[in-house]
């Protein structure tokens, strides 16, 4: 099935952008053109709760360095190709060790609260956003998504909201940050009222998180998001390592919300011997601004296609 699915995708490349070449003494780099964009291409099968597992030679990694590149990753009835810029990853890969073998072991972790990419040993990271060929295009076309970097701490939180509300989830951001939402950029959604949740330490703490899911219809707690603008990311991890000391299953999902220049700044700090003796490392994951930014422009595409696409897996 893997052989199948690379070569499926593989011809794809070459519909779209024309002149592909496979690297020299390796099964999985590619090159575009003349040198437009280098790719790393990964395939796995789906195990049991959505898990993916890879293998990244650093062999491999190190043919990325500076070019226009991205690492792909494949699994059975993927409906359109996970590209992830490897310069977004760079820092990281960086400043984590592979392992014995010269690998870094990787999952990609497919969830109702997005898709993440999990790196042993350095976190989880959501890619939501980079699904689709809009990666490759911007590599290609030399598009740009700078304006992207500019999106406000409350613009983000309407972005959050809204995702959250299309994906059935009730919403709560704190009262005083819901005047300056801005309804320009989506529909309009309601925040709940209150929330009622444990010890009243524990309700003090999660009334002040900048975005919280709440599974519809429950108490359940699908995600809680810290927006980290201009404030330290250690001020998100501290918030959220005293919640999940407090209630370690209250929520598995907290994200850091912040641009990519703090990615590596993350790692940095959830590896601090107090977050991974909380395990906070196992249930935290970094979210850039153009994911966010990337995620809600794909579920408005998909509600406005709705009604009007059959159900067939396309396979790129």
């Amino acid at each position: 099935m893997g052989n199948i699915i690379k070569s499926n995708f593989l011809r794809e490349l070459n519909k779209r952008y024309g002149s592909l070449r496979r690297m020299h003494r390796t099964q999985s780099l590619y090159e575009i053109g003349k040198g437009e964009a280098r790719l790393y291409i990964r395939y796995s099968k789906v195990h049991e709760r959505g898990k993916t597992f890879y293998g990244l030679r650093k062999e491999d990694l190190k043919n990325l360095e500076g070019h226009p590149s991205l690492i792909c990753f494949l699994w059975d009835e993927q409906p359109e190709p996970l590209l992830i810029p490897f310069s977004a990853f760079e820092d990281v890969f960086q400043l984590t060790p592979p392992a014995s073998d010269g690998q870094y072991k990787a999952q990609i972790r497919l969830q109702n609260e997005g898709t993440e990419l999990y790196i042993s040993r350095a976190g989880r990271f959501n890619v939501e956003g980079h699904f689709g060929w809009g990666e490759l295009d911007s590599l290609i076309y030399s598009t740009s998504s700078s304006a992207i970097q500019e999106f406000s701490h409350s613009q983000m939180q309407t972005f959050l909201g809204a995702i959250g509300t299309a994906k059935n989830h009730d919403i709560w951001i704190p009262p005083n940050d819901r005047g300056k939402l801005d309804w320009s950029l989506a529909e309009p959604f309601k925040c709940c009222i209150n929330l009622q949740y444990g010890p009243q330490r524990i309700k003090d703490i999660l009334q002040e998180v900048d975005v919280i899911w709440i599974q519809r219809g429950s108490s359940e707690l699908g995600a809680l998001f810290e927006v980290e603008h201009t404030t330290p990311i250690y001020s998100a991890l501290l918030r959220f390592n005293d919640i999940h000391l407090e209630s370690p299953t209250l929520c598995q999902n907290f994200y850091v919300v912040s641009n990519n220049e703090k990615r590596d700044l993350f790692v940095r700090q959830l590896n601090r011997p107090t977050f991974q003796k909380s395990r906070l490392s196992e249930v935290c994951t970094f979210l850039e601004y153009i994911n966010v930014f990337n995620w809600y422009n794909r579920i408005r595409a998909q509600q406005k296609r709705e009604g009007g696409m059959d159900d067939n897996k396309n396979n790129f």
